[in-house]
């Protein structure tokens, strides 16, 4: 009577270890470590493991990533934010000179003009610009063409020193302003026209309080 020979048994604390069994490797011996190869490897990189073993990669999709914070860009500054009048007006310490300075390119409603009634949005547009420049915020003001307007007021573009800000471009782009030209101080018109717009389409701000 023949006897079947027995399977060839793997032992050992790992399939991936040199402790088989003590017989000769059978074809199905081979499959069990080359299945058992793939599996393990799978867990590998997705870049590495078919150049090893010849496994059919299956498609991975990495996690989308959340953009990189943006890094503030400081500037240098030349004054210091004094107070600020209303939306579209602020006072700053220039080296201990006290300026008066409207920002280019905006116009926020009034509410402190004489003998003129307090505008729709107003009170709005003189707290958004009082968050962006609390007293004390030091700043760089850049001119144009021109240095003072007809009320002998410095025309300026205002970057907020500590991070960059564009803050003329930020309050038109919030919504509470509109575009209001100095020509021939029109360095950034463009900007603020494109800003302008975006916040009338997203209804921001003005656009959406002041229907009149």
């Amino acid at each position: 009577m023949r006897r079947s020979r027995p399977r060839p048994q793997i032992s050992g604390a790992s399939a991936f270890g040199p402790n088989f069994g003590s017989e000769p490797e059978t074809d199905r011996t081979v499959g069990v470590r080359s299945a058992l190869l793939c599996v393990a490897v799978s867990l590998l990189t997705v870049t590495n493991y078919s150049v090893l073993t010849g496994c059919s990669p299956t498609s991975a999709t990495p996690a989308p990533q959340p953009p990189a914070p943006r890094e503030p860009s400081a500037l240098e500054p030349n004054g210091v934010v004094e107070r600020v009048v209303d939306g579209d007006t602020i006072v700053v310490d220039f080296d201990g000179t006290s300026e008066s300075l409207r920002l280019i390119g905006i116009d926020t409603p009034e509410t402190v003009k004489p003998n003129s009634p307090v505008e729709c949005f107003g009170p709005e547009a003189s707290a958004f610009a009082k968050t962006l420049l609390p007293a004390g915020t030091r700043v760089q003001v850049v001119r144009d063409v021109e240095a003072r307007d007809a009320y002998d007021r410095l025309l300026g573009y205002v970057y907020r020193a500590e991070d960059g800000l564009f803050v003329n471009l930020e309050i038109i782009g919030r919504g509470y302003a509109t575009l209001l030209t100095f020509p021939p101080n029109v360095a950034h018109v463009d900007d603020f026209r494109a800003a302008a717009e975006t916040a009338r389409v997203g209804n921001l701000g003005l656009w959406a309080g002041c229907t009149g």
